[in-house]
């Protein structure tokens, strides 16, 4: 119960890493995990299918684009649209300027949202179907 969290289906091992430093102008299409210490100007997405795809965006990072991913973890900056499919965990120094759509979300103290929030839950649900008289 207050053991060490794991998201569930967040992948741990970072794949690609974009050093501080570094500036990178374009868009970037990633499976797997990335991480980024470094300026991107450009979107961030996950190739299509890649339900464990794992964003991570450091304190020192700042991306200025659209990022569309399952799971991000932010201590940085975004400045622009946030896309998350399954967690977002924006920790104490994180700071996005752009609407967010997410299906979970958590949120430590210190950490900002400049833009809207939107729930996005997809159900497995079969759609409600009224009982006949």
């Amino acid at each position: 119960m207050f053991g060490k969290k794991n998201s569930a289906g967040a992948q741990a091992r970072i794949d690609s890493l974009i050093g501080a430093g570094t500036c990178i102008e374009g868009k970037i299409r990633f499976s797997g995990g990335l991480r980024v210490d470094g300026e991107v100007r450009g979107s961030v997405e996950a190739v299509s299918g890649a339900s464990s795809s794992t964003l991570v965006v450091s304190d020192q990072a700042r991306i200025e684009g659209a990022v569309s991913v399952a799971h991000l973890v932010l201590n940085g900056v975004v400045v622009g649209p946030v896309s998350v499919a399954e967690s977002l965990e924006m920790q104490p120094k994180a700071r996005i300027v752009g609407d967010v759509t997410y299906a979970a979300i958590e949120m430590h103290q210190g950490a900002v949202i400049e833009g809207r929030l939107v729930h996005e839950h997809k159900s497995v649900l079969e759609p409600n179907v009224l009982p006949e008289d």
